[in-house]
């Protein structure tokens, strides 16, 4: 279940509000022995997060499909850069040798014993995963409070959080986007796709920013250049990543002017990109990068707007 961009907070004693996080998106399936890790495109991910995969095989509960999101933490807050050390990883020991700890926080239940629970509503889907399984370290339980979105959302912001994912208490859980779910942000922060780069200047090496864009009724709308964010392995990795890919003619469909020294490639990478705003022409101001998605089907990308 996916949730929409919302216009602006709101308060309603019909709805909960639960802390955003800035991480993977996580199904954990168990039926009986093992358990399974699946990101929202299907991938496997037990390879690069054994110690979740531990921790919910030495559950109690022996049957199950839960909710969540995996992530990392930099001065108690999720940190999608920092959780780029574990991303590229699917060996186990060297996941483990990472040195990044991570968190699988899970925050609904979909089966339980072998009993469907996905028509049963937000509420009682919650109070049974609190009850059904153990919540140590690195198992967290996603709390929420009722009712008080617009205070909670203005703490939220003044904490330097993501912000709140609101969600209507009474909602079953549906495969794909709802507005029973709904995003409320703190800072714009959204998926790209990356169509191309441009030389790098000066000391920086590999390239010099990313071309990015979104999709617009099947077209990849040009949405402007991200010069800022990387340290130098992530120039290097991503630069290798993005010559693999590199091709003769632009994948974006109304790109200009054409950047100087841009080189094009296929648009497979997505890119996480926080920014000021979007600005009349559909351009990002101040983007600044925060890590690669592998999560997203680059296909899938579209400008989020407020509904």
């Amino acid at each position: 279940m996916k949730a929409v961009l919302a216009k602006e907070p709101f308060s309603d004693p019909g709805w909960i509000f639960e802390r955003k996080l800035d991480g993977i998106r996580c199904l954990a399936f168990r039926e009986g022995g093992g358990v399974r890790l699946r990101s929202r495109t299907g991938r496997l991910l037990n390879g690069g997060f054994p110690e979740l995969v531990d921790a919910l095989e030495r559950d109690r509960c022996r049957d199950f499909v839960v909710d969540g999101e995996i992530v990392a933490l930099k001065d108690g807050v999720t940190s999608f850069s920092r959780l780029q050390g574990r991303m590229g990883v699917s060996d186990p020991a060297a996941a483990r040798r990472s040195g990044i700890a991570v968190f699988l926080y899970l925050f609904d239940v979909l089966r339980l014993d072998r009993c469907d629970l996905t028509a049963t509503p937000l509420r009682e889907r919650k109070a049974l995963l609190r009850r059904s399984l153990t919540f140590a370290a690195p198992l967290r339980f996603v709390q929420h409070r009722n009712e008080r979105g617009e205070q909670l959302y203005r703490e939220a912001c003044r904490q330097g959080l993501e912000g709140l994912i609101a969600k209507r208490a009474d909602s079953a859980y549906v495969h794909g986007r709802s507005r029973d779910w709904l995003k409320l942000k703190c800072s714009h922060e959204q998926e790209l796709v990356i169509g191309g780069f441009t030389a790098p200047r000066g000391s920086r090496a590999h390239f010099g920013a990313l071309l990015v864009g979104c999709y617009e009724k099947g077209e990849l709308r040009y949405a402007g250049k991200v010069g800022t964010g990387f340290g130098r392995e992530e120039l290097e990795r991503l630069g290798g990543r993005m010559r693999e890919l590199e091709q003769a003619r632009p994948p974006f469909a109304d790109v200009h002017p054409v950047p100087r020294d841009a080189r094009w490639t296929r648009p497979e990478l997505v890119a996480q990109v926080a920014f000021s705003e979007w600005t009349r022409d559909g351009r990002l101001r101040h983007p600044r990068y925060l890590g690669l998605r592998d999560d997203k089907p680059a296909a899938e990308v579209v400008r989020e707007r407020p509904s």
